[in-house]
């Protein structure tokens, strides 16, 4: 790849913004994960005893974390919340400038958006900039175990039907690199947290009914060719019986990987330089060191 070549195209910008545009009028009947997560990232504000201004949400659907916030802790500590107005932006992460000035904001919220992102490490970046110095980053995106069960099945539906299968789920992310991608984009002590959650539904059916409804139906780039009734049932009847549970439900996986990040401020507590320790490590943690002549 060529330096001007950019980033891989791994999603259909203009397809994804069709999803999400289709999924704000169904959202609110699917909005468990995104309520989880904004919860999760009010509760981060209510641990930290400061004040945040400005505050900007570039959430794939905003107005969770507004209305997590209400009536939280952090409340009266949080100034009012402007929203990224440009779908486009909300829909492909880091594919153009996100129109708000370097150093602006005191806090930036990125909700279930950021696994759309072609340009991840980009996407983060922007997100530094923006920021004041010593400012906040909270963001949430789906991880690499997020709807193993349906990749699994849908798989190997298709490649019996047709003897070969199209990726149908994402790539996500694998949620142990978070703070490393937020080392890389810039920002100052990087944490990542991994939340599994099992959600379970009647059938196969009703799980796409609701990834429809949140608009994280696939969107990867290039050519679709439209699964079959037969491959769609196949791929049912085969989550049932390897999946199923008792009680005739299906369990589905989903990953949330809560990321949090500072922008760099000479403030800010670093890291002891290599070789001035005063204890060893041992000896901090009382234990006997070994050697090689043990």
């Amino acid at each position: 790849m060529s330096p001007s070549s950019g980033p891989p195209r791994i999603f259909d910008v203009p397809r994804r913004t069709a999803r999400l545009a289709r999924s704000e009028r169904t959202i609110a009947r699917a909005d468990f994960l995104h309520a989880r997560a904004a919860d999760n990232a009010v509760g981060s504000l209510e641990a930290l005893l400061r004040t945040w201004p400005d505050v900007l949400d570039l959430s794939a659907h905003p107005g969770a974390f507004a209305r997590a916030l209400k009536g939280s802790a952090a409340e009266a500590r949080v100034g009012p919340v402007a929203n990224a107005g440009d779908r486009a932006a909300r829909a492909g992460p880091g594919m153009a400038a996100l129109g708000v000035p370097d150093q602006s904001q005191d806090l930036i919220v990125s909700l279930m958006s950021l696994h759309w992102a072609n340009d991840l490490p980009g996407a983060l970046a922007q997100i530094r900039r923006a920021l004041k110095p010593d400012g906040l980053f909270l963001g949430t995106l789906l991880g690499a175990g997020t709807l193993k069960e349906l990749r699994a099945v849908l798989t190997e539906a298709e490649l019996e039907a047709r003897g070969g299968a199209q990726a149908r789920v994402s790539p996500f992310a694998d949620g142990f690199d978070g703070a490393a991608l937020l080392q890389r984009a810039g920002f100052a002590l990087p944490v990542a947290d991994v939340d599994r959650v099992t959600v379970r539904y009647p059938d196969l059916f009703a799980l796409i009914r609701d990834l429809r409804a949140m608009g994280e139906t696939n969107v990867l780039a290039g050519p679709l060719r439209p699964l079959t009734r037969a491959i769609t049932g196949r791929a049912a009847a085969l989550y049932a019986g390897r999946f199923g549970e008792a009680d005739g439900r299906i369990p589905a996986t989903f990953e949330i990987v809560h990321l949090a990040g500072w922008a760099p401020h000479e403030s800010q507590q670093k890291p002891l330089p290599r070789g001035s320790a005063k204890m060893r490590l041992a000896d901090a943690l009382g234990v006997r060191e070994q050697t090689g002549e043990d």
